[in-house]
């Protein structure tokens, strides 16, 4: 008789060890799809700031090519040399970790913006010197600038469906409440937020 009063107990005793496993598996395939994800946007990220790191060492030549051409406006090649230098001031840490810290990615979004609005107004200007636009250095780093460009405007698009994703998983129920308890190893990832006309690449194309 006591054998029979056993059995309940036991079987409860089970069905809580199962239920536990099944909650230990789900916790754990989240995680694990979690962590996929999140290093998918970080190495997305990384794209991005390879892109705008190739523009910046493109940067340092195009300004002493424009430099050798007679009566070129200095001020214009100088807001560029500082808008290039202002990128720098993040710590690489610090852009490292932006795609966790929409603070940092609005800073960053910013001086890279300030970039490309310096490098427009330069090539503007550039088309009043037909004499430089038609060396072959200064073709050559024309073409790069615009490959980089168009580049960056794919990096950039890729990122952010990439972190739209995670977003939208890491804040689904269930995933939600999983996530919450690992703090913030799995917070939003922040957007690249372009400036007004940012979505396209500038135009380089010289007559």
């Amino acid at each position: 008789m006591g054998q029979v009063q056993g059995r309940p107990r036991s079987y409860g005793i089970w069905i809580i060890l199962a239920i536990v496993v099944i909650i230990l598996i789900a916790v754990g395939a989240t995680y694990n799809s979690l962590v996929t994800m999140d290093q998918a946007v970080q190495s997305q990220w990384a794209q991005v700031q390879n892109q705008y790191q190739r523009r910046a060492d493109l940067v340092p030549n195009l300004v002493a090519t424009v430099k050798g051409a007679a009566n070129f406006e200095k001020s214009t090649y100088i807001a560029v040399a500082q808008a290039r230098a202002s990128v720098g001031q993040l710590s690489p840490q610090a852009v490292a970790n932006a795609a966790n810290d929409p603070k940092i990615m609005a800073q960053f979004s910013q001086a890279q913006n300030n970039l490309g609005s310096a490098l427009s107004r330069l090539l503007v200007t550039v088309e009043n010197y037909p004499q430089l636009t038609a060396t072959a250095n200064f073709q050559t780093l024309q073409s790069q600038l615009e490959g980089t460009e168009n580049r960056i405007s794919v990096e950039r698009r890729r990122y952010n469906e990439l972190a739209q994703a995670f977003n939208t998983k890491r804040n689904t129920f269930p995933t939600v409440m999983i996530a919450g308890i690992f703090g913030s190893r799995f917070n939003d990832k922040a957007y690249f937020q372009a400036a007004t006309g940012a979505e396209k690449a500038p135009q380089v194309n010289f007559p």
